[in-house]
Formats: C-alpha cells, structure tokens, sequence
C-alpha cells in the first residue's frame, strides 16, 4: 500500500519529469512531502502564471511534458492563461491542481470553483481524481494526450482527502508508439504536382518545429534548391542562412514574402497551424496547394488544399525528397530576386547611432551578440515583428516566439525555463516594458535559482503596439502611457545586476558583456518605435511591390 500523492509523484517519475513549476497551498500539502522525498526538483516561482509559462517553455523545447502545480481557486485561475498558451502553442504541458476534500467538507463553498469545467476548453483533457485506485491509468493518459499531435496542455485535479488515501496501484509504463506515417499514394501526388510545377515553393509552419523535421526539410532543401519562407513560429526550424530561405512572414501582407508565395504556382505548406494567420489566402482557380500535416487540413472559405499528405511530418518530407528528382523546367529567377531585395532592406537601419535605440540597431546588434546556439525568448510587443523579420534564427527553437495565443508577460518565465534545459547556452529576454512587468517578480526566483540569464527591458512607457493600431484607426492617443521604476535599482533590490543603455553605440559591448558573465542581468533600454508605422505599413508595401 502507497500513500495516493506518493503514487502521483510515482507517475511523474515514470513519465522522466525533471522538474515541477508553481506554488503549492493548503490543499497540496501531502503532494508537497512527496515531492520533497523525490528526486524531481521543485521549482518554486512567484506567480502560478510564470511556473505555467515555464512549464510550458519546458515542454516546447525537450517535446516532453512541462508540470505545473497551484493550489485550488486562485491559484487555479492564476493558471488559466498559461494553460491556454501551452494548448494554442502546441506545448506539452499539465497543471495539477489542489482541492478541498470532495467525500467530507466543512468549508462550504470557500475557494471552490468548478477548476475542470473551466479548464476544460482550453485542455486537451481534465479529469478530477475521485479515487486513488485511478491515479496511474489517468496520469498515464494525461501525458499520452500532452505529448501526441498536436501537443498541448492538460489538467488534473487532486483533492486533498484523495491524496491521503492509501492505495495499491502503480504507475503504469508508457507504451512504445510510433506516429501513422503518410500513405504512399499521397506521396506520389505531392511529387506530381512537385515535378510539374514550374515555381514551387515551400511555406514552413509551426507544426514543424520538430527535431526529426528540420534535419529533412534541410536534406530536401539542399537537394532540390526550392525556395522556402517561414511563419512566425516556423522561425529557425530550418537555418536562417540558408541561400533559399526568402524571409518570415512577419507581417500580414505586402511584404517581401507575400510577393514571392505570388510568384509560386505550387505552395507546399508543410505544417500548418490554424492558430497562425496564414501567408495567403487560397482562391478558386488560384495557386495550388499541397498540406502537408499531422492532420487534415481545417477547410474553409480560403484553403482548401488540392493534396494533403497526412501523418508524420519529417516522414512525408523525407519521402517526398527521396522520390523528387530536380526538373530543369524549375525556375526560380524571380523568388531569387525577390529575396535579394529583401534582404536589401533588412540590413538597412543594422548600424543607425540615433538614440533611443531603434529596433533595426537592436535586433541587429542582439543576433551579433549571440552565438548560433544562443536562445532568445521573446515577450509580446511590437520587437516581435522586427525580430521575426530581421533576427535571422540558426537553429530550431533559438528564438522562442509566441504567435499563438500571443501573450505578454511570458518572455522572463520562458527564458527562465530555456535556461534550465540548456544551462550552457547563453539566454536573453526580450520584454517590452509592459510585458517585462507582468511577471517581474520572477527575477527574485532567477537570482534565488543562481541562474545565468540577461533580460532586456526596451522601455517606451506605454502599449506601443496597441498605440500603433490606435493610430491607424484614426482615434487619439488615449489611455495607453504608464511609468516605470528605475529598472537598474529595480533589478539590484533582487539581488541581480541592473545595467543602462546611455546610447546606442554601448547597447552591443554591454550585451556582450553581461553575456559573457554569470548571474541575472537587468539591462535597462530606451527605445524609439517612431518609425515603425513608415516602415512596416509603408516602406516595406512600397519597395516589396516594386521587385
């Protein structure tokens, strides 16, 4: 016999979990002396939000199941929106919540919410343990629905009579799987339509940010020389640097990427995700498209693809490269000339002096400052645009980008949790102000961790991308400005060290430097989003229309 919360520690074992994220209550107590007696480390954080944030960050980098603790009621809800950035962003990630006991309360109502009805949409499973006997086939079917396609975010519930009960059952071990592979006449559809088309071109998407994916994305790339663009969070699934990658669809329209994927007669969309807006529309009797996919492709008014290639990604591509031979009838002149302009105008701007920084100079100077393996985790605000434009990422998941549920306040815990996966990689945060403040109180959990970590604050005081569609709309700047703290002493009251960015000519030395040393770094950094609006709704339409 095994005490129930002992079973779940367990289960959590069995599953290879490292680490737990979160703020153990009341409720939690038995499942907080079992974790003490395992070898799984507790990371305590400040706010359920940040140790949802980075379990879910855990998840997206190692593809296996990032686990999140709160109590029940608040600290339940304080999970909800990071459940809801694992389940949009595809991260395998599970919340386990305290309860009051469920067979004999005398608390009435206090802190009860009904946690399962409300994480239920956006979970790929909840369930509540109302038997000890239960935990190891629920536990194992929880980690089975995080990890499969799509991955995502799941929910347990454990009251606290239930973890005190005494139980017989045992974790049960995780089945050898093997994802469906393609079947072979799709394959020879797709190399069809490949082999007849004149300009194909590939469109990587979030599905396959996969380790296995971007070794034959490559292999096929290099062999057939097609063309390829990225989303938003297909950045850096294949290298950056490659001389066919055309640029990431960072913008919505008329930009540089746009005009290449109007210049294919063949789109290979190679694992689409709804949760992003697509880099174009379909239109009858327009381009056609082959999806390539874990799952059929979601149809509506504006894609609805002529092949679909359904089952493991990286085993599709590697499929179609081995049956593709090169035809001389391809053409790729005009895709070529249209990255060369792009790339054109992304170097414009890499060396401007005027201060506060501009994003052009920082972006520039933070890829500069970064070897290939470095990480950075971006928080959500107007950087991100220009880091998805023009931060060329080298490797898979060294630009930690959130273009699903896209919510700020998640660039520190994400940082934080890249570096306990990968200790020997330097890591930077990119938060706007805004963002940086909603979760920064975990620099005390940063110091408190001895990690080694640079954040970067780019301060503007205000929502400057809600100002930036404030201002498209016609309306007056209203309601958008705030103060800040002194972001030096603000960092050195945790105990890590605060630096400020005088003018843009320091901005890279500084970088380097705290780089370079151990500890949590703060570097405080004005910026100047005045140009914004010129170039990504003007200049870029503008010169992009003109190849």
């Amino acid at each position: 016999m095994a005490k129930a919360a002992d079973v779940v520690v367990q289960c959590l074992e069995n599953e290879g979990v490292e680490y737990v994220f979160g703020i153990p209550g009341e409720e939690n107590l038995d499942l907080l002396e079992s974790l003490r007696k395992s070898k799984i480390k507790l990371v305590l954080t400040r706010h359920e939000q940040s140790a949802g944030f980075m379990a879910a960050t855990y998840g997206r980098l190692t593809g296996k199941t990032g686990v999140s603790l709160s109590t029940l009621g608040p600290g339940a809800t304080n999970l909800v929106t990071a459940g809801a950035y694992a389940y949009l962003g595809g991260m395998p990630m599970m919340m386990i919540t305290g309860q009051k006991p469920i067979k004999k309360s005398k608390q009435g109502r206090f802190q009860i919410i009904d946690v399962c009805g409300m994480m239920a949409p956006i979970t790929k499973y909840t369930h509540q343990f109302a038997s000890a006997d239960n935990i190891p086939a629920r536990m194992r079917e929880a980690f089975r629905l995080a990890e499969e396609e799509k991955p995502g975010a799941v929910h347990l519930e454990l009251p606290e009579d239930i973890a005190a009960e005494q139980t017989e059952s045992t974790p049960i071990p995780p089945s050898l799987h093997r994802r469906p592979l393609a079947e072979h006449k799709a394959i020879e559809g797709a190399v069809e339509k490949l082999q007849n088309a004149r300009t194909p071109i590939l469109v990587i998407g979030a599905g396959a940010n996969r380790k296995m994916t971007a070794k034959v994305l490559k292999q096929l790339i290099d062999k057939t020389g097609i063309p390829f663009v990225t989303t938003q969070m297909g950045k850096g699934v294949v290298d950056e640097r490659n001389p066919r990658f055309l640029g990431n669809a960072a913008l919505s329209a008329g930009d540089f990427v746009h005009r290449a994927i109007e210049a294919a007669d063949l789109i290979v969309n190679i694992g689409h995700d709804v949760i992003e807006k697509p880099p174009f529309f379909m239109v009858r009797g327009g381009t056609e498209v082959i999806h390539i996919s874990f799952r059929s492709a979601e149809v509506d008014a504006v894609y609805f693809p002529q092949v679909e290639v359904i089952g493991d990604i990286a085993n599709a591509v590697w499929q179609i490269g081995e049956a593709l031979q090169i035809q001389d009838h391809w053409d790729f002149s005009r895709l070529m000339a249209i990255r060369e302009a792009n790339e054109e105008q992304i170097v414009e701007g890499a060396g401007d002096n005027r201060f506060p920084i501009y994003p052009q100079r920082f972006v520039a100077d933070v890829r500069q400052a970064l070897p290939s393996e470095g990480v950075v985790a971006l928080d959500n605000g107007i950087y991100k645009i220009w880091f998805a434009r023009n931060y060329k990422a080298h490797k898979p998941n060294t630009v930690l980008l959130d273009n699903a549920l896209a919510t700020m306040g998640a660039g520190l815990p994400s940082a934080m949790a890249a570096h306990l996966v990968c200790p020997d990689r330097p890591v930077v945060a990119v938060c706007g102000d805004g963002g940086f403040m909603m979760n920064s109180q975990e620099l005390e959990t940063a110091v408190r961790l001895k990690m080694n970590l640079t954040v970067i604050i780019l301060r503007d005081g205000g929502y400057g991308m809600i100002r930036w569609k404030q201002s498209n709309m016609g309306f007056t700047d209203f309601g958008l400005d705030y103060g800040n703290p002194d972001f030096v002493m603000y960092a050195q009251s945790y105990g890590a060290q605060g630096h400020r960015v005088e003018n843009a000519a320091g901005f890279l030395p500084l970088l380097q430097r705290c780089i370079s040393e151990p500890g949590v770094h703060v570097i405080d950094c004005p910026v100047d989003y005045s140009e914004n609006d010129f170039i990504l709704n003007g200049e870029i339409k503008r010169r992009s229309a003109l190849v």
